[in-house]
């Protein structure tokens, strides 16, 4: 376990603020370094099981939480997830694993996750999900995206509320819910990153929602 203090790892409330909860010392190291090396993030502390993270997150308070799933120990990640959210709904938790199965998938997020990424990933796309999950998005990992609306599809059914949204935004909905980043979204359809972000604020408004998974939820009528 490494714990930081808020003081001297945040400089600016622009800072977003990382746990780690994940139990190879490698990986944990390597994660650790990429987000303290990086402008405009900073890890307040790593922990090796969900015990500890249960202990002194609470104390912590950061922005974004990256959760393994497989933790020594007698509970996993989505147990962690499931009582930090509990208590703090406004901390933000994101799946980082190997697992692609829909049973984990789903149990993540229903638990609180908001999103879902493989170890896999590329650090500067962890980088970009991390922000994308800070600012209000569902970040996931294209193959697990594509599960997701796979799982919807099957039992989609239209949506009456959608009719509220302008074409332009459903286009977007589109995207989102095919795990798409603000930035790839932004190339997909030749518009700004801003531009993007103003749809999607407009979207959850209108759906009543107030994430990318509640977003999708009501795409495919669920």
């Amino acid at each position: 376990m490494t714990v930081y203090s808020k003081k001297k790892s945040q400089d600016s409330m622009d800072v977003i603020s990382v746990a780690i909860v994940e139990d190879n010392h490698d990986i944990r190291t390597a994660m650790e370094l990429l987000i303290n090396g990086s402008e405009g993030y900073a890890c307040i502390g790593t922990f090796n099981n969900a015990e500890t993270a249960l202990e002194q997150i609470p104390h912590l308070l950061p922005n974004v939480a990256l959760m393994d799933f497989n933790l020594p120990g007698g509970m996993n990640g989505i147990e962690c997830i499931a009582r930090l959210k509990a208590e703090f709904p406004d901390m933000q938790f994101m799946m980082l694993t190997v697992y692609e199965d829909d049973d984990k998938i789903f149990q993540a997020l229903e638990a609180g996750a908001s999103g879902y990424i493989l170890k896999k990933t590329s650090p500067g796309e962890l980088l970009e999900a991390i922000r994308d999950l800070h600012e209000g998005g569902s970040p996931m990992s294209s193959q697990i995206a594509r599960r997701v609306v796979a799982y919807f599809q099957k039992q989609a059914k239209p949506n009456p509320a959608l009719e509220a949204l302008t074409s332009r935004e459903k286009e977007i909905l589109d995207q989102l819910s095919k795990g798409f980043l603000y930035k790839e979204i932004a190339s997909n359809l030749y518009i700004s990153i801003e531009t993007v972000r103003r749809h999607v604020h407009n979207i959850y408004e209108k759906l009543h929602v107030r994430s990318r998974t509640d977003a999708v939820n009501k795409y495919y009528n669920r």
